[in-house]
Formats: C-alpha cells, structure tokens, sequence
C-alpha cells in the first residue's frame, strides 16, 4: 500500500484537517509534515517537503494543499520525478493519474468545495496509470 504525505499552508489548513479525517476514516497510511496551526507560513517549505519524500519512494503519494492549490503545484513540479497535477474536478484528477500517473494531487482550498475535494482525494487515490503510449509521453518529461 502506499504512504500518503499531506501537507498544507495556512490557506489550506482546514481543508487539510479534513482530508486528514476522510483519510484516517478510510485506513489509509498517511503522514502530516504540518503545518499543525493556521498560522501564516510559506508554501514552498510545505511542498517542498513532501515532494521530497514522494521523490525518495515511487510508491508514496503527496497531496498539498493551499488556497488555490497553484503555488503548491509549482513549487512540488521544481522536483525531480515529480508530477504533481493541480485538480479542479473529478476528470481532472481521474486523467492525472490516467495519463500522467500524476503522485502528487494539488488543491485550492478557497477554489472547492469540501465535498469535491474529497471526491477528488478518492479518485486520486483509487485510479491506476494506464501505461502505454503514455508511458512513453512520461518519459520524456
């Protein structure tokens, strides 16, 4: 089973917490390298962090969270083998992993609704990399 690493800004901290509990509801692995408040902090340390441990083991995945999940997504994507996907919907997070075998999802906390990004943490996390002609698009990136 893979690790799951989750972290936020100060944008993103509630809807951190409850990702956390939808997580924690469903049996999965996870680990929070913070913050653990809602004070300010910047983003880029938190991405950071969990593309790292996403980068040390392709079986673990990341998802970050920040007020419009785009800084998170640039700073995890400066990483080697990386490929964090900012998700907005269920078909975007269903083709990120589909065709991009995306092992970082990014999410806008003040852009979804609480219902939509668990739905979209469901699918991230239940969808397989079809392979193929896409592997080799992988590659290449």
């Amino acid at each position: 089973m893979k690790k799951i690493f989750i972290s936020s800004d100060h944008a993103g901290f509630r809807l951190k917490e409850t990702i956390k509990s939808y997580l924690t509801k469903n049996n999965k692995d996870f680990e929070d390298l913070g913050p653990y408040n809602n004070a300010r902090v910047d983003y880029p340390d938190f991405a950071h962090k969990v593309a790292r441990k996403v980068r040390n083991n392709k079986n673990n995945i990341g998802i970050l969270v920040c007020g419009s999940g785009m800084g998170m997504n640039i700073a995890a994507n400066r990483h080697k083998n990386i490929r964090a996907a900012q998700c907005f919907n269920l078909k975007s997070t269903k083709l990120s992993r589909l065709h991009n075998d995306a092992n970082i999802i990014t999410l806008g906390s003040r852009l979804l609704t609480k219902k939509t990004a668990l739905s979209c943490i469901s699918v991230f996390l239940n969808t397989k990399f079809e392979g193929g002609r896409h592997s080799r698009r992988i590659k290449k990136i």
